[in-house]
């Protein structure tokens, strides 16, 4: 069936108190992709966010944002008051300042917490016996990161580091409290994240998530389970991620996560990943997986190399992760990220796993050479996006486009006036054969470079976009709704 979906982050959403949450606006927002005939709503991974801010390097895969919780249900149960929450300052309402957010969100949150009498809940109680495969290791490494104001686990001292037995057992006495404060924020962001899920399910609409094949080195994840990971005896990398140079980065990317020991998933019955994507599905109907390549061949960077030339590349696990995937969890809704250079064993991975692979239009138009990205090359098995979180919004990559490439996009796409390029953008879009077309919410709105969400292999001016609220209107749903009848994409 032909169907089409936004992308937009939770981060992104209007409302108050500075970044995009599970309350009302994201309820409102369920009701504008019903209103414009849509099926598919992506959002961008969910778990809690450090330095960075990067929803791709998260304290812990399993995890959630506890930004992204509701605090009005807080005030409703009397736990806060609207005075509490008017204290603290939120930064620009078109932009997430995470610096305070963070100091805002952790306070009210603690407030709450220490008012609710909560950990005395048989409810609370029950989630942690129901998550305690991730969330005992969660609560008490994040608890010790406090303790220590943020160092991350590598530079912890050796007793504690190496998780000895009386190390753990006397931090757990010492931060009773503030283990349980972090597994009262994991309890109200999996309740408003299941019930905004169940709303959205209810009324037509599939989530779409994604899952950042590596794990960071600052987690929980590195942390509790080192022989899942490529460590040495002191638990520091043997070897990190990244990607090889090529004609856009001299130096290459040096990611610096910890790469897998495939050979002890595959002793395991890739125990681990089939804990990870089972909890995944229960989050998200469609799980994309981001960096797919990645499982067939990965690049490996000695660690302290100050950049990716030296790296080599390394057999991943191909399809028995995948074959073991169906087996234990039966046929999944997955859409296979593989982007970039891709060699015939990736090809051919893709091809075995029945995934849809991705298909992205701003990389369509190199005047140079014949692309796969271009719509007369499509399979139906494919997602196609103008754009992607880390794209350029279609509006500024147009007018910036080099020469020769804008005038070929305008010969293809018979672009007449640069005002009409999103439109023709989006109409090559929802009306190729691919399957599903999704579209980032910037470029409906035809927004300039001002709402990019990401400048991969930047630090600090990231994942701050925010929706206007004015944004979300009749016209916008009806002009949507229009685009994507006409070309076969409204459920009817």
């Amino acid at each position: 069936m032909r169907k089409s979906g936004i992308l937009l982050a939770i981060s992104s959403l209007p409302g108050k108190y500075g970044i995009g949450t599970f309350g009302s606006k994201a309820y409102e927002f369920v009701d504008f992709l019903v209103k414009s005939g849509q099926s598919l709503w992506q959002i961008l991974p969910l778990g809690p966010t450090g330095y960075g801010d990067s929803p791709y390097q998260s304290f812990s895969t399993f995890a959630g944002n506890p930004y992204y919780i509701d605090l009005e249900e807080f005030i409703q149960n009397g736990w806060l008051t609207v005075k509490d929450c008017e204290k603290y300052d939120y930064g620009n309402i078109n932009s997430v300042d995470y610096e305070v957010i963070y100091k805002a969100k952790f306070a009210l949150l603690k407030i709450a917490f220490d008012k609710s009498g909560f950990s005395k809940n048989g409810k609370l109680e029950e989630f942690k016996k129901e998550n305690s495969f991730w969330l005992d290791d969660y609560a008490l490494y994040m608890a010790i990161k406090d303790s220590k104001k943020g160092v991350g686990w590598t530079d912890w001292e050796k007793d504690i580091k190496l998780r000895k037995k009386t190390a753990l057992d006397s931090y757990k006495k010492k931060l009773a409290e503030e283990i349980e404060f972090y597994c009262f924020q994991q309890y109200f962001f999996y309740k408003q994240w299941m019930s905004l899920k169940a709303y959205a399910n209810k009324n037509g609409i599939q989530i779409v998530g994604d899952i950042p094949i590596y794990v960071a080195m600052d987690s929980s994840d590195t942390w509790s389970h080192p022989e899942l990971f490529d460590l040495d005896e002191d638990c520091n990398p043997v070897n990190v991620a990244g990607c090889p140079p090529d004609a856009f980065t001299a130096l290459g990317q040096l990611w610096g996560n910890p790469l897998y020991k495939w050979d002890y998933h595959k002793q395991t019955d890739f125990a681990w990943w089939m804990m990870r994507m089972e909890h995944c599905f229960k989050l998200y109907d469609i799980v994309r997986i981001d960096h797919f390549r990645g499982f067939d061949e990965y690049y490996a960077i000695p660690f302290g190399s100050e950049n990716a030339i030296n790296g080599k590349w390394m057999q991943g696990p191909g399809m028995e992760l995948f074959k073991c995937m169906k087996e234990k969890l039966g046929k999944k809704q997955v859409i296979a990220e593989d982007l970039g250079f891709l060699t015939d064993s990736v090809i051919k991975m893709v091809k075995r796993s029945g995934f849809p692979g991705m298909k992205v239009l701003q990389f369509a138009f190199d005047s140079r050479e014949e692309s796969d990205y271009l719509p007369h090359n499509y399979e139906r098995n494919c997602v196609v996006y103008t754009g992607t979180h880390d794209n350029d919004t279609t509006r500024h990559w147009f007018d910036t486009l080099a020469r020769p490439d804008r005038s070929f996009a305008k010969r293809y796409l018979d672009i007449r006036s640069s005002a009409d390029a999103v439109n023709k953008m989006l109409r090559a879009g929802l009306g190729s054969v691919a399957d599903t077309c999704i579209v980032p919410m910037q470029d409906y709105l035809e927004l300039g470079g001002e709402a990019r969400m990401n400048f991969p292999s930047t630090l600090g001016n990231n994942w701050k976009w925010r929706l206007n609220p004015d944004h979300l209107n009749d016209a916008l749903s009806e002009k949507i709704r229009k685009l994507c009848k006409l070309y076969g994409r409204v459920r009817s």
